[in-house]
């Protein structure tokens, strides 16, 4: 179960000067080439133990500040996140033997960036967010559809759905953002910018595969 990778590198040269530019640019890249979810992304979090946990998760957005997603606060992931703000992102774009991987600190948006983005959903997501208390045990599938069907008659198609209190988002101010090329010989290209620490901007470094 090996692929060998024939694409072409990635050099400092081809980068742009920022990380969420070149983050635009290849996202770019991974929607046109027809790749399913380019925006499902692969977050991790840490326990108060140090134990991590790690899922799928689709970004709704970003931005020069961050990548943004939503989930119910009460999650494993929430809790996780408000005892240890530090997450990591993957998208691992196979098809197109890339991945980008992010390092940052997890902060909520506003509550008015919540409010926008959930008018924006499906109506049945709307009630799905209502529905499942995330992360929570449950019963049976039939106590959760049954907690669906009744908020389908509370708030029927056309009638507004409030924003659960315990359901927002989440951006990620990334710290460190790599770029990762698949090369032949498995001589990949790994390419990371690093937020400076002393000077505004970003240094570029090249990292062994």
């Amino acid at each position: 179960m090996r692929e060998h990778y024939r694409s072409g590198g990635l050099y400092e040269g081809d980068l742009a000067g920022a990380p969420m530019e070149q983050f635009a640019r290849w996202f770019r890249q991974a929607s046109e080439s027809g790749l399913y979810e380019p925006n499902a992304m692969v977050v991790s979090t840490v326990d108060a133990s140090g134990r991590p946990s790690s899922r799928t998760v689709l970004l709704k957005g970003f931005d020069e500040r961050g990548f943004v997603f939503f989930t119910n606060y009460t999650s494993r992931k929430g809790r996780e996140i408000d005892t240890n703000p530090y997450v990591a992102l993957l998208f691992p774009w196979h098809p197109i033997a890339r991945q980008v991987l992010v390092e940052g600190v997890a902060e909520r948006v506003g509550r008015d960036e919540t409010v926008a983005y959930f008018r924006t959903r499906p109506h049945g997501s709307q009630l799905g967010a209502w529905a499942s208390r995330q992360s929570e045990l449950v019963v049976s599938r039939e106590e959760l559809d049954r907690s669906y069907g009744e908020l389908a008659d509370r708030y029927p198609p056309g009638e507004q759905v409030p924003v659960p209190p315990e359901w927002g988002g989440y951006r990620v101010f990334p710290e460190a953002v790599e770029f990762w090329q698949g090369r032949e010989n498995r001589l990949h290209d790994r390419l990371r910018y690093i937020r400076s620490a002393t000077v505004k901007g970003w240094t570029i470094q090249r990292v062994c595969p």
